[in-house]
């Protein structure tokens, strides 16, 4: 599993706290040739400046800034150029960039070329804040499963992010 990566945003977001990203794929199939989906979920670590509770309703707050919906609603960013996140996968690094984050999240060769071959990325924004968590440290797969619960998709965001590359 990758460790999960640490952002901090800038002071007039203080109610966020500390917000990181953990990358991981799906589950491959033994009869499937098609590549696994690569997934990027952001979520704070509830430090913010008046606790777990207004962290959420920050970035619930942020969310709606962009036009992002909140539950089962997956947004096909390469659809809605105007909602400026992004992705950049080059190695072994996804570079990833909201209004209110920019941050670099290292991620396997195999995440690498998951992302290139589907030429997207999914990404969750979660609006619950994950306090237990350690920035930087690994997150086994049960730890992970056990933290995005039906509730937890039910309250994040949900986007396709087209995977942008250097180009040379």
């Amino acid at each position: 599993m990758t460790s999960s990566t640490v952002a901090s945003p800038g002071q007039q977001r203080s109610l966020l706290g500390t917000l990181a990203v953990i990358a991981w794929t799906s589950d491959p199939t033994a009869e499937s040739e098609t590549p696994r989906t690569p997934f990027l979920m952001v979520y704070s670590l509830g430090n913010g400046a008046e606790g777990p509770e207004a962290g959420g309703e920050a970035m619930r707050a942020e969310l709606e800034k962009l036009g992002l919906s909140i539950g089962d609603r997956v947004t096909d960013l390469g659809r809605a150029p105007q909602i400026p996140v992004s992705v950049l996968v080059e190695a072994q690094r996804a570079v990833l960039e909201l209004p209110f984050m920019r941050t670099q999240c290292p991620v396997p060769p195999e995440w690498e070329k998951d992302a290139h071959e589907t030429g997207t990325v999914y990404l969750i924004i979660a609006t619950h804040p994950w306090p237990d968590a350690v920035g930087g440290q690994e997150v086994s797969p049960d730890r992970l499963r056990a933290f995005v619960s039906e509730e937890l998709l039910q309250s994040s965001a949900h986007c396709l992010l087209p995977v942008r590359r250097v180009r040379v």
